[in-house]
């Protein structure tokens, strides 16, 4: 099994930026999608951003031009990084991934989660 733990979550003003972090650890693999998703109220998950083994990235629609996704391989982590923060950007931030390097925006093609990083953004 694959264990995903988020750090990084917190309060942070609004117009201000985050960086969360993902790391993977037990039966890691070298091939793969990992993305964060964004549960909300009423809404679907979706994955506002993900990133492969290969570097093929995906950013964009609610937050296009605010996150950007990035790895380390070496210390297989994943990092979201958000700017310019907004009050509706407020959630628990899930880190998924699946053994295939695919990235979907679908939450439900993911096969692994970690437990979760809330964002609190104030004005």
């Amino acid at each position: 099994q694959v264990q995903l733990v988020e750090s990084g979550g917190g309060l942070v003003q609004a117009g201000g930026s985050l960086r969360l972090s993902c790391a993977a650890s037990g039966r890691t693999f070298s091939h793969y999608a990992m993305g964060w998703s964004r549960p909300a109220p009423g809404k679907a998950r979706e994955v506002v951003g993900a990133i492969t083994s290969s570097g093929e990235t995906l950013e964009g629609g609610s937050v296009k031009g605010r996150f950007t996704v990035s790895n380390d391989n070496a210390k297989k982590t994943v990092y979201l990084q958000m700017n310019i923060l907004e009050a509706e950007d407020t959630a628990v931030y899930y880190c998924v991934a699946r053994p295939r390097p695919a990235i979907s925006r679908s939450a439900h093609d993911y096969d692994y989660w970690g437990q979760g990083t809330q964002v609190t953004v104030y004005s």
